[in-house]
């Protein structure tokens, strides 16, 4: 029976040679490199220093060779017992592996640490078996793509393929991200004391993104990259409006200043991304176009305008024409695909904010547990937006729906445990906003005409609410919470502040 030759050393290019030429194989092997993990294996054989260098990234499933992945899983273990890894310490772990056997048994262990490279080198190395391990994935990506794009069953629609291998890819990418870790106080002092001196430099005292309404900014600072904020309310208290002002507002800030020829590294508006999934991206607009011009939305959809209004209309349109702020209407978005399209429109035109409207009609990649449980859904949304907001290191506005048990209560101002899926929604939060119109309640409780004592405490009532609004900050973990007071004009559906006793209403 014909004898097997042992493994030799790698090529330049990384392959072991034997007694067959691969290079006349018709088949192209897949990215790896048995010389570098040999090196790396043997400098950590010699000095166990080596195994903390690379730990923190390398895993055992990146090496090519699987026995070398079993070697280091092996040396892993004993280093994080305290104990010293050599060849004649892992000698008995591996006197029954078959792959050992297969390379020469025990004694390989020793011509690895033959074949140590430097410690200095050894990160370099683990990044490189750790590179061609993407390599490899990428490539396994790529043949998952093509066999579903060729399989694919009937409901499966190419839409969602798309949105699938895009996930696939961003996971892909994220695991490559192994220059994360630690990072020493000093640099994040320094960072924090940067947007401290910000802050104190800013008139308006502000931190984070303008929300365009001063109460807002003065209680928590305006809205601050890297946070999820969600704004939460009842239907008809105003929520989408909240926040299309807010999207508006803000948007608004960045073109000012980038007309005026600000330093727009410096500037507190933003370039705003807004996923509209309930509305359309026109009847949107038309909300935005209708508190600019200050004709209620009802004559815009009916077209009650005479020549004075369809002027203002006019002028109106011409202001916002170059608004920063873009709108995708897709409805049923996919948290997959809300993340794709954030991150080309940040790569694109410089995202600043992103306002999802709202999270009960986002969907998850709906596969598994969280497609069958609506609770770990909404959770796998709020992480994957808790998450976009890290990554593009900016803030996300998400809007949440609130359950029916707020209208059972005489006192129908929300709490946090009111939201739908609270736990989840309240745990990845960084701030929420509640929004609360007493206007609302109180205009249908309305009592009988005929009934004149009530009907005159109702109207009294009624006047004392009258276009106010409350934004109830729930949660904030920068900051007290606290009550806020707006001002609500029902018809053009515009938030403002609302004008208090030493301010000029043109301040606000």
């Amino acid at each position: 029976m014909a004898q097997v030759a042992p493994p030799t050393p790698a090529n330049d290019a990384g392959e072991t040679g034997t007694s067959t030429d691969y290079d006349d194989l018709a088949y192209r092997q897949a990215p790896h490199n048995l010389e570098a993990e040999q090196a790396l294996l043997g400098a950590m054989l010699v000095n166990n220093e080596a195994v903390n260098r690379v730990m923190a990234f390398l895993e055992p499933e990146h090496f090519f060779e699987s026995v070398h992945g079993r070697i280091y899983e092996a040396m892993v273990k004993l280093v994080n017992e305290g104990r010293t890894a050599d060849p004649i310490k892992l000698k008995p772990y591996f006197e029954g592996d078959e792959g050992l056997v297969e390379v020469g048994g025990a004694q390989y262990l020793a011509r690895l640490a033959a074949s140590a490279t430097t410690i200095i080198n050894a990160e370099d190395y683990g990044r490189t078996v750790y590179d061609l391990a993407l390599r490899r994935d990428l490539i396994r990506i790529g043949e998952e793509m093509v066999i579903d794009a060729y399989e694919s069953p009937v409901d499966d629609l190419a839409t969602e393929q798309i949105e699938r291998a895009e996930q696939y890819l961003f996971n892909l990418a994220d695991q490559g991200k192994y220059e994360g870790g630690f990072v020493n106080f000093q640099t994040s002092l320094t960072a924090a004391v940067e947007n401290i001196e910000k802050a104190y430099k800013d008139p308006h005292k502000l931190s984070g993104v303008t929300t365009g309404l001063e109460t807002l900014n003065r209680n928590v600072g305006g809205l601050h990259r890297s946070d999820l904020i969600v704004l939460a309310g009842r239907p008809g208290m105003g929520k989408t409006a909240l926040a299309t002002n807010i999207a508006y507002n803000t948007a608004r800030r960045y073109l000012d200043d980038l007309e005026a020829g600000e330093d727009m590294a410096e500037t507190k508006g933003a370039v705003v991304g807004f996923f509209s999934l309930e509305m359309s991206s026109d009847q949107l607009a038309a909300r935005i176009l209708s508190e600019r011009a200050g004709i209620p939305t009802q004559e815009l959809r009916r077209g009650q305008l005479n020549a004075t209004k369809f002027n203002e209309l006019v002028r109106a349109s011409r202001e916002l024409e170059n608004l920063p702020l873009f709108i995708d209407d897709t409805p049923a978005l996919s948290i997959a695909g809300l993340r794709t399209r954030a991150r080309r429109l940040k790569r694109r035109h410089g995202l600043g904010l992103v306002v999802v409207d709202y999270i009960q009609l986002v969907h998850g990649l709906g596969k598994g547990a969280a497609a069958e449980n609506r609770v770990l859904e909404i959770s796998e949304i709020t992480r994957g937006l808790k998450n976009l907001a890290k990554e593009l290191d900016i803030p996300v506005l998400a809007l949440s729906q609130l359950s029916r048990q707020v209208e059972s209560r005489e006192n129908k101002r929300p709490i946090l445990s009111d939201l739908r899926e609270s736990g989840t929604i309240e745990q990845d939060a960084d701030i929420v906003l509640f929004v609360y119109r007493e206007e609302y309640y109180k205009e249908k409780a309305k009592p009988p005409d005929s009934d004149a004592d009530r009907m005159a405490q109702w109207q009294q009532d009624m006047d004392a609410v009258h276009n106010k609004a409350e934004v109830i900050v729930g949660k904030n973990r920068h900051g007290p919470t606290s009550v806020l007071e707006l001002h609500f004009a029902s018809e053009t559906t515009r938030f403002t502040d609302l004008a208090r006793e030493g301010f000029e209403p043109e301040q606000f």
